[in-house]
């Protein structure tokens, strides 16, 4: 049996496809924006991976970054200006 025969034969798969990688696309796309990351905004816009690569930047990737951002952020709080 090929994929076009089973695809045709069960067509709610592709309904429990697009439900499973939807949100983690959004809730992906969401972060790395609000983060200002535009390439990975980009690359999760572009690249399909079922919500795998989704998944990976929600609760490793976009953790990193945003940790090492508020150390940089925490250390120029109390810093007066110079001129």
């Amino acid at each position: 049996m090929n994929m076009e025969n089973f695809i045709q034969q069960n067509p709610w798969i592709i309904f429990i496809i697009i439900a499973w990688a939807l949100p983690w696309k959004g809730v992906a796309l969401w972060k790395a924006a609000r983060l200002g990351q535009k390439r990975w905004f980009v690359a999760l816009l572009v690249v399909n991976t079922l919500g795998m690569l989704e998944i990976l930047y929600i609760f490793i990737f976009s953790k990193r970054k945003s940790a090492s951002e508020s150390k940089d952020k925490e250390s120029s709080v109390g810093t007066p200006l110079t001129q």
